[in-house]
């Protein structure tokens, strides 16, 4: 299975136009006020949320809060005041599915764990709704495969599933992006991605808190919950890489360990070498330890020996793509422009609903993107080569239905008949052994 993409080149035109909408839109009076449901209120996604109205008012328009669940109940009424108490508030593990529900909403905004995360946003997708999805979209082979049949229902439907990839709303990457679409550097041949840093937080088990309650509250310490770091961080990065070869890896062949952590069952760090055929090898580096260096960046070597880095302002002396120039990719159209990429990426999503560009649709990218990560993952835990077609194509694997446990479900049933879900395989301050067998 290969992704394929069809690159078309931009026109100034097209371009000019994009940047006149807007103005048009303002001088005929047409302000929307657009209908907006949370699904998690965390930080995330609150972010999302006030990214999403800049971008509203960018354009000459707004939003309004009209519901907002989230596991906890305190978080969800906290989170409903954004709309001066007038938003509704659900809870649990089931309260998505009051929120996609209501009519009058017309864009979901989701930032959940990511083991929630393709039920949730197969129900928004189902229910006619736009949605802004934070990645990664799954935490195994499973819940990928239902994303992307999600992602194919989206177009099918004509509605925007827009990515919390942002670097590829970002002008720097956009630039390197364009010039390896128009030919004018050669093509990518190897390079390196990573995302090291430090354990975003920990949150202590609180007396007679449940186990459901626990994991979600903790939950980016939890390979169930977060997929591990891997793919909950480095995503991006290995999206980036995915991007610029326009296919992803074929497979994964790593390692990595835990010596550090103080909670949940996740690693430390991984170095993955992912194989994307052709000679093409990308060496992927991600950690999470305290007190060692920070790197969240790329690297990538292409066929004419120019290097392309995030900070590059020119390639073998060339000037990169102006701003004003339009990237174009299958049937997503990007505009090269200065800014916060965070607000670009609801720009982008609101242009689409709008009319002005054709309607986003990226979930294909970002299941595809979360896919590598997993697959490396699964070869640091297993010490095996794992392929890209072990999850999504090879039925007879013993990588194709291996579950996060407890999946998605368990949470739901749990919540519906008030009960509670298992503890994972592996609990606090344990983790996979390579060699070993892993999440049976």
């Amino acid at each position: 299975m290969q992704n394929r993409r069809e690159f078309i080149k931009g026109s100034t035109v097209f371009a000019a136009m994009m940047a006149a909408a807007p103005t048009v839109l303002r001088a005929q009076g047409a302000a929307r006020v657009f209908k907006v449901g949370m699904i998690g209120a965390g930080g995330r996604v609150n972010g999302a949320f006030e990214d999403l109205r800049k971008a509203a008012k960018e354009l000459g328009h707004d939003i309004e809060l009209i519901a907002v669940c989230d596991f906890f109940e305190d978080r969800a009424k906290n989170a409903a005041k954004k709309n001066e108490g007038k938003a509704k508030a659900f809870w649990g593990a089931n309260g998505y599915k009051e929120v996609v529900a209501i009519p009058e909403i017309e864009i979901i905004v989701t930032a959940t764990p990511p083991a929630f995360r393709p039920p949730q946003i197969e129900a928004a997708i189902k229910a006619g709704k736009h949605v802004f999805a934070e990645k990664p979209v799954a935490v195994d082979g499973p819940g990928i495969r239902q994303f992307l049949e999600t992602a194919k229902l989206a177009k099918e439907k004509k509605l925007s599933l827009v990515a919390g990839t942002q670097r590829r709303h970002q002008k720097n990457y956009l630039q390197a992006a364009l010039a390896l679409q128009q030919g004018k550097i050669g093509k990518v041949v190897g390079g390196n991605v990573y995302w090291n840093g430090t354990v975003p937080w920990v949150k202590k088990r609180g007396d007679g808190q449940s186990n459901a309650a626990y994991l979600c509250n903790n939950w980016v310490n939890w390979t169930e919950m977060s997929g591990d770091h891997i793919v909950e961080q480095h995503v991006h990065n290995i999206d980036v890489a995915n991007w610029f070869l326009g296919r992803f890896p074929r497979s994964a062949n790593g390692f990595g360990g835990r010596a550090r952590r103080v909670s949940g069952n996740q690693y430390d760090f991984f170095s993955i070498d992912f194989d994307y055929g052709d000679g093409v090898h990308i060496h992927s580096q991600c950690r999470q330890i305290g007190g060692t260096s920070q790197n969240v960046s790329e690297r990538f070597i292409t066929s004419q020996d120019f290097e392309i880095t995030p900070k590059v302002k020119k390639i073998g002396g060339a000037d990169l793509p102006p701003e004003g120039d339009v990237y174009v990719a299958g049937e997503n159209t990007y505009k090269l422009k200065d800014g916060n990429p965070y607000q670009i990426e609801h720009e982008n999503m609101l242009r689409g609903i709008l009319g002005e560009i054709p309607i986003m649709n990226e979930g294909e990218n970002v299941a595809l993107s979360t896919a590598s990560a997993i697959i490396g993952r699964i070869s640091c835990y297993t010490g095996q080569i794992v392929r890209m077609s072990d999850i999504l194509e090879k039925t007879d694997s013993p990588y194709y239905n291996l579950v996060c446990k407890p999946t998605w479900q368990d949470f739901e049933a749990a919540a519906t008949a008030n009960g509670d879900v298992a503890m994972p395989e592996y609990g606090d301050d344990q983790a996979p052994l390579p060699g070993q067998p892993w999440g049976k």
